[in-house]
């Protein structure tokens, strides 16, 4: 039995790596170790408690106020100190957080093979997302195992000259978790949306919170203003915790009565809203993946992404940060069926539902105790159109 840490601390790792955990407790021949450096504290335990799931370990890093180094010193301290007194066989982290790059370190430090779910995924831009494309590129120097959702992020990977027998192509773990929540929540998770099903107003999903959408934040809310001006649209805003976006966002939105401002809403019933939605706005990585997954036109906030899939796939469209071209992106989705029905219906490329089985089938393997899982291969257009882009730099609007 093969001892596994699987290293989290954010709300995005613990839905992603749940049905990967869970895999992981049925199989015999693995013994997972959940360890949590609490980088997200209320929204990370509230996901892990969704999925049935708790921390073995928890480094408790959280603060007040700290900054991306002090939150990478105290987690790599942390795991550190953790991995030397209890030595695991292979460490995985998953994406480009600092909990990330942290248990990524870690292990490289103490020798520990590193494998990376999610990997792969590259802007071309070093400052966008940031930290997050950085992150990715260093975790990559120094995995051992590269598990990659899309063929386009395993032609970023080799372009980078990591060896192509390091490399899975799998499928994004976030459409498992997707298909295990579905019909699952039994309410929106707030008294302010008791009343969506009933409201016969169509529905803008709306959220923004990266740190290089902070300078934007006030145009993005008076997009989205102008937004729910519109008849007949009700524009629904989970809003992120921090107090850079609350302070940016909420003179513009707070009583437009338009527009339901809510708090960050528990996974289950994010998803069941998700679903509810016509039209998904918004920055967070997730949202990229789970809006196409579901048939949802998503309009991503910004001029570059590390997920381009689904920009070429046309279920998601890069529209900027001015205010201008939020609204007209928007309201030709709302008032031009044939635009909607075009985005709805494009193909998703980012999993079957089976990249848990071949995460686990490549990890597996890695130890020399199974076959390598065959690869994941989405829609052919898809494919070829996507590793064609990932030749490329930069994927910035055009």
């Amino acid at each position: 039995m093969r001892s596994v840490a699987v290293v989290l601390g954010t709300r995005p790792e613990a839905i992603k790596f749940a049905p990967v955990i869970r895999a992981l407790q049925d199989d015999p021949r693995f013994e997972p170790v959940v360890i949590s450096t609490g980088q997200h504290r209320q929204m990370l335990d509230e996901t892990l408690d969704a999925f049935g799931l708790t921390a073995d370990v928890d480094l408790k890093v959280m603060a007040p106020k700290q900054t991306l180094s002090q939150v990478t010193y105290r987690s790599l301290r942390g795991l550190e100190d953790y991995f030397a007194a209890s030595p695991a066989d292979a460490v995985l982290v998953h994406g480009d957080t600092a909990t990330t790059l942290t248990g990524a370190l870690a292990g490289f430090h103490l020798r520990i093979p590193v494998v990376h779910v999610e990997a792969g995924l590259r802007s071309g831009r070093l400052g966008s997302p940031f930290p997050e494309e950085g992150n990715r590129r260093l975790v990559a120097q120094v995995a051992a195992l590269h598990l990659a959702p899309t063929p386009g992020n395993l032609a970023n990977l080799l372009r980078e000259g990591i060896a192509a027998d390091t490399i899975t192509v799998t499928g994004n773990t976030v459409i498992d978790a997707l298909r295990w929540a579905s019909g699952r929540a039994e309410s929106y998770g707030d008294p302010a949306l008791a009343d969506l099903d009933g409201d016969p107003r169509r529905v803008v999903l709306a959220s923004a919170h990266r740190r290089e959408a902070w300078p934007h934040l006030p145009q993005i809310g008076r997009a989205l203003a102008r937004i729910a001006d519109e008849p007949g649209v009700r524009v629904v805003v989970p809003l992120h915790r921090n107090p850079v976006v609350r302070e940016a966002l909420l003179p513009h939105i707070g009583s437009h009565p338009g527009i339901t401002v809510t708090d960050p809403l528990p996974y289950l019933s994010f998803c069941k809203l998700m679903g509810r939605a016509d039209v998904i706005v918004s920055d967070s990585s997730g949202s990229q993946e789970e809006g196409p997954a579901l048939g949802k036109p998503t309009l991503v906030l910004g001029d570059v992404t590390e997920r381009s899939e689904a920009i070429v796939a046309g279920t998601a469209c890069l529209v900027g940060t001015a205010t201008e071209g939020i609204v007209a992106h928007t309201l030709e989705l709302l008032r031009d069926r044939i635009a909607y029905d075009r985005m709805a219906n494009a193909a998703n490329p980012y999993g079957d539902g089976r990249a848990t089985e071949r995460t686990v089938a490549a990890l597996a393997h890695f130890f020399g105790m199974g076959p390598a899982p065959e690869p994941f291969v989405p829609d052919d257009a898809v494919d070829e159109l996507s590793v064609e882009l990932a030749r490329t730099a930069d994927f910035a609007r055009t």
